[in-house]
């Protein structure tokens, strides 16, 4: 089994910052990709921004204002989020490409996270 635990979501003022972290835990023999996506209601989740071997992606979005980084040693990627806008309200999902240790490959999902930021 493997799990992915956000945390770091919450309530912030325009213009302050959060930081999101996702741990990966369980039966993993590697993780490629991870990453952050976030949804709006009645919405498809968005990809916020992406890391895989060191190479990073970002929505237009958020480019200048959020870090995404990687602890390969703790299985574990963050989402620096600067200058938060009112409209970077959302529910963000972690997400991992992770090969189990029985040598199976499939996508991952965190349990999402609130972020809110007040104007």
């Amino acid at each position: 089994q493997v799990q992915l635990v956000e945390s770091g979501g919450g309530l912030v003022q325009a213009g302050g910052s959060l930081r999101l972290s996702c741990a990966a835990s369980g039966s993993i023999f590697s993780i490629s990709r991870m990453g952050w996506y976030r949804q709006a209601p009645g919405k498809q989740r968005e990809l916020v921004a992406a890391i895989t071997n060191g190479r990073t992606n970002y929505a237009d979005s958020v480019k200048g204002r959020f870090t995404i980084s990687r602890d390969n040693a703790k299985n574990t990627v963050y989402l620096q989020m600067n200058s938060l806008k009112p409209e970077d309200t959302l529910v963000y999902y972690c997400n991992a490409f992770i090969m189990t240790s029985s040598g199976r490959g499939s996508d991952y999902w965190g349990q999402g996270t609130q972020v809110t930021v007040s104007s």
